[in-house]
């Protein structure tokens, strides 16, 4: 299997957005549950979001009412729209299934939420 590939991150004031992609092979992507996770300095890697092959979602509480989930299955790429940050949200940010297979964590995109 190839790994996702993670895109999108970067340095954002809080009450900012950002837009993380998620690009994965056909073979890995086809109508499988999906999620995002992430995982900050000295914390364990954590469910942020997940969806389904049919795009039923479900979200970690701290996030809810401010992240959304999707997907396009004809572009096999997954999306985190984060709006609201806060500075908790800091953080890399992976994806890979729900759940997540221990050979398809890639390298992470990193989100750091500063003023």
């Amino acid at each position: 299997q190839v790994q996702p590939v993670e895109s999108g991150g970067g340095l954002v004031q809080p009450g900012g957005s950002l837009r993380l992609s998620c690009a994965a092979s056909r073979s890995l992507f086809n109508f499988t549950p999906m999620a995002w996770y992430r995982q900050a300095p000295g914390q364990q890697r954590e469910l942020v979001a997940g969806i389904t092959g049919g795009g039923s979602t479900n979200y970690a509480d701290s996030v809810k009412g401010r992240f959304a989930i999707s997907r396009d299955n004809a572009k096999n790429t997954v999306y985190l729209q984060m709006n609201s940050l806060k500075p908790e949200d800091t953080a890399v940010y992976f994806c890979n299934r729900s759940p997540p297979d221990r050979r398809l964590w890639g390298q992470g995109t990193q989100v750091t939420v500063s003023s």
